[in-house]
């Protein structure tokens, strides 16, 4: 009997899928774990979290650093996620000459209403796994921010964050990167007022 087993892809292979223009630039898809991922549309709750955020984070950035909004990070070998925000270093070249790996992240941002599920079992561990010291979901389905910090791996190679805080819409949030900087995420949230 045959089994069936997916084709997995390396980063090296999707690059070059996207160089050959079998996938195009609004296709909403990302790389994880080796799989082409279809990413599922944006509600307007998800849309307002992500506006919100839009306005709020260059106040909070600045030039201290850089900040991107659903670009990639590569994660060798196999994963280029796409997060919805994420707070970089700052270099020279401003990513010109590749994408921002691991060790460029200062904070990576999800904005999640249906696709929860998918922010929090997969994409911790992948974040973790990775070394990003911080890992930030707003969760819409549940209205509040989740802020993993310290990845770990267990005995069993699985990996996770030590820390899970949860913090609520009418509180205040200091960057893990800019601990001076306080995002008030009353501004961040949508409001049905």
């Amino acid at each position: 009997m045959t089994i069936a087993q997916a084709k997995r892809f390396t980063l090296e292979e999707y690059h070059r899928f996207t160089e050959l223009g079998f996938f195009h630039e609004d296709d909403h898809i990302e790389l994880i774990n080796g799989e082409i991922i279809q990413m599922v549309a944006k509600g307007t709750a998800h849309s307002t979290c992500l506006r919100n955020l839009l306005r709020e984070l260059p106040k909070l950035v600045g030039n201290r650093a850089t900040l991107q909004c659903q670009d990639p990070i590569s994660i060798p070998p196999n994963s280029e996620p796409e997060p919805d925000f994420a707070i970089l270093h700052n270099r020279d070249d401003n990513y010109l000459s590749a994408h921002p790996v691991p060790n460029d992240v200062l904070l990576v941002m999800e904005v999640a209403d249906s696709s929860l599920s998918y922010d929090q079992d997969l994409k911790v561990p992948l974040y973790a796994q990775a070394g990003i010291s911080d890992y930030w979901i707003f969760n819409l389905f549940d209205n509040y921010l989740e802020c993993y910090s310290e990845p770990y791996q267990d005995n069993h190679g699985k990996y996770g964050y030590l820390n899970k805080r949860i913090v609520l819409p009418n509180q205040i949030v200091a960057l893990p990167c800019f601990p001076d900087f306080l995002l008030e995420l009353s501004k961040v949230f949508p409001s049905k007022n």
